[in-house]
């Protein structure tokens, strides 16, 4: 599978198919996405305006991933500032990792994932490198009610149900703070396969 650079690079290429290229953009949101990759396609196409018919503004497209890519920047420093810090504890002999309030302690989701964001059309409105730098810096004191890392705050939950899980969302930006599993529920389940094809459509 290609690296991001070459999908982001596609992106740019105005000899492809603006389908091309928005398939490109897809690949992009799968390697890195700090919502999820519905919650982040649906912000990215929501903050660059990409249309409905992508051949009526294909520099939407370059926006989405140029706002993505300065996100993932922020992302991959602090990533690479991490493991230089591992490779000196590990070096004065402490090899395991303790909970220091990061983000790094709830585990480590797929595809850069660093807060969820459950309901896709519900997530931080903020631009995502604004975002992402807030939940980087973010320190949550272990053992306290739990806080919203894209808010950095506790301003209360609103419950979602998606058809299979009950969510606890951050109520001013849909970040998941808790969840358990639920009865699971058909009607639901589809209303919100429904909904995911009119975002991906870009029609909601």
């Amino acid at each position: 599978m290609s690296g991001f650079a070459t999908h982001r690079q596609r992106v740019h290429d105005t000899g492809l198919s603006a389908r091309a290229r928005h398939a490109s953009l897809r690949t992009c949101v799968v390697m890195f996405a700090p919502y999820g990759f519905r919650a982040t396609y649906h912000h990215l196409c929501r903050s660059a305006g990409v249309p409905a018919r992508l051949e009526s503004d294909p520099g939407a497209l370059v926006r989405a991933v140029e706002e993505l890519q300065t996100a993932r920047v922020l992302w991959l420093e602090d990533e690479a500032a991490y493991m230089a810090r591992r490779r000196g504890e590990k070096a004065s002999g402490r090899r395991n990792t303790r909970a220091d309030g990061s983000w790094r302690d709830a585990g480590r989701g797929s595809g850069g994932s660093l807060v969820q964001c459950p309901d896709p059309g519900f997530h931080p409105t903020d631009p995502l490198p604004v975002v992402v730098e807030r939940v980087l810096g973010s320190v949550l004191v272990p053992g306290e009610a739990p806080a919203c890392r894209a808010c950095v705050g506790d301003n209360g939950v609103v419950r979602w149900f998606n058809g299979r899980e009950v969510y606890e969302l951050c109520r001013v930006c849909g970040v998941a703070l808790d969840s358990r599993d639920a009865e699971p529920d058909p009607v639901v389940l589809q209303a919100g396969h429904e909904r995911w094809a009119r975002i991906w459509g870009r029609t909601l």
